[in-house]
């Protein structure tokens, strides 16, 4: 479609360049759940533009190209129990697909040790006192659990230590959370892991370590997935060009401002190198972080939508590619590091996802630096992170600096939700603002302020398109973005 343009006034009276086209769905956004969402309704016949800031499509689903060598943001698998969406994404891709076979470790205590947990490996490992320090712990909480009537975990602390016991929080889960999110444990909300590792306990990492099957069911215990043969953004790719057989995706377009009047959004500003442009739609479907559509309204929402949005944080990534003149240093999907001596907090090697990642005879290490923008991390510069990330591998046994062979950064912003204690409430006092707005569709991770694996991202894009489709509000009016 062209993207001619003729001149328009916007809410605020001002003249700016206008999209031509008739109304149709605006998708904010450019990610997973965008992307499968402008899918669905392309093939549905509907009109739409996916409206993305950066020059690529994918959001944290990209994989990035350096030198021959790629890599994903931090690794991303597909696995579903939804037939539906396995139906979607295999027919999406066709043979692209592999299925990877996981083995993960944790790195602690100077040791490797299996995840999830083996008994046999832990009790060696970690050694007998503290084995059973953590069954005695596990079985205090549980017999706590029946003796007294406790009231709902608050927190992330809350949570681990009635499911897994104290000493199990504190020699693993306390060190790694906090790397990961930045705050002390007591502050993450135990709304988020339990929704994120719903069903997992001590006992169940042992009953599926024991018999292979308690877990199969439960994300965090899977022992395959899926995964394009040159990179999680395949995906991302694929969605792409299916929406633009019949519509239009539009990189590098920042939108920078969301009209309403009288409970409908009528317009939506964006720059696109450095032409203001403005889009009139029926529909709009918004990924784009929850935070930044709170603050894009116009006219502006009441003061307490803008509190409420603006004690909402995210975490974000810095990722450091390491490219080694060798074919293999590791067997494994994933490797988490809560060592408070190693600064960074997971490593993947892409070649065991799959071989076309790196040059026949080299593989790379990707390790994730989990950041708050503007913090000694990010700051940090290319050469600094490299630097500091060979001279920790070395440490580890993994590679030396004689086996580097070129390396790269990508920072990520605002990668993950930060699900501090209350957000919940926050969210949904801002949900119960946009309710108000019959035609905008909430969906995604970022727009959610959801945790969600890759399964949900696409099943929220695509649940945003249906509720499109069927000309209603997703949910019920109250509630309506809970569900997305």
């Amino acid at each position: 479609m062209s993207r001619s343009a003729e001149v328009h006034a916007d809410v605020s009276g001002r003249s700016v360049k206008s999209s031509n086209i008739s109304k149709n769905t605006l998708i904010l956004g450019g990610g997973l759940t965008g992307l499968s969402a402008g899918c669905v309704l392309s093939r549905s016949g509907h009109g739409l533009k996916v409206l993305e800031a950066d020059s690529t499509v994918g959001g944290l689903s990209k994989t990035i190209s350096h030198n021959g060598f790629r890599f994903d943001l931090g690794g991303h698998r597909f696995f579903t129990v939804d037939e539906r969406l396995n139906d979607f994404v295999k027919g999406l891709m066709g043979d692209e697909l592999v299925t990877v076979q996981r083995s993960s470790r944790i790195f602690m205590k100077d040791r490797l040790f299996d995840y999830p947990l083996r008994p046999a490996n832990a009790f060696f490992g970690l050694g007998p006192a503290t084995s059973l320090k953590i069954f005695f712990d596990y079985a205090l909480e549980k017999g706590k659990d029946l003796l007294y009537d406790r009231k709902e975990p608050v927190s992330l602390e809350d949570w681990v230590i009635r499911n897994f016991g104290r000493k199990m929080f504190d020699i693993y889960f306390k060190v790694y959370s906090e790397k990961v999110w930045g705050i002390d444990c007591s502050r993450i909300s135990a709304e988020w892991v339990d929704r994120r590792i719903n069903g997992l306990s001590l006992a169940t990492t042992i009953k599926n370590a024991i018999f292979r099957a308690g877990g199969r069911k439960i994300p965090t215990l899977v022992d395959e997935f899926l995964y394009p043969k040159l990179g999680i953004g395949r995906l991302s790719d694929r969605l792409r060009e299916e929406i633009d057989r019949t519509n239009e995706v539009l990189p590098g377009t920042r939108v920078t401002r969301i009209d309403h009047r009288e409970g409908q959004i009528i317009g939506v500003g964006a720059v696109s190198a450095g032409e203001e442009i403005y889009f009139e739609s029926d529909n709009i479907i918004s990924t784009l972080p929850l935070t930044h559509v709170v603050r894009m309204l116009r006219p502006a929402p009441p003061d307490h939508i803008i509190e409420a949005a603006s004690r909402l944080r995210f975490r974000d990534l810095v990722v450091v590619a390491v490219m080694l003149d060798k074919s293999r240093v590791t067997d494994q999907t994933w490797i988490y590091i809560p060592e408070k001596s190693i600064p960074f907090g997971r490593i993947h090697e892409p070649t065991n996802w799959s071989l076309n990642m790196a040059p026949e005879g080299k593989t790379l290490l990707v390790i994730e630096y989990f950041s708050f923008k503007g913090d000694q991390v990010w700051n940090s510069s290319d050469d600094e992170l490299v630097r500091t990330t060979v001279d920790s591998l070395e440490r580890l046994g993994f590679a030396g600096r004689r086996d580097v062979c070129d390396s790269t950064v990508v920072r990520v912003p605002k990668a993950y939700p930060l699900f501090e204690v209350g957000y919940n409430e926050l969210c949904n006092e801002i949900y119960d603002y946009l309710a108000g707005f019959e035609n905008i569709h909430l969906a995604g991770r970022s727009g959610m302020f959801r945790y969600y694996n890759m399964d949900h991202a696409l099943e929220s894009g695509m649940r945003a398109a249906e509720a499109v489709m069927a000309s209603r509000p997703v949910g019920n009016r109250s509630r309506r973005f809970m569900v997305a």
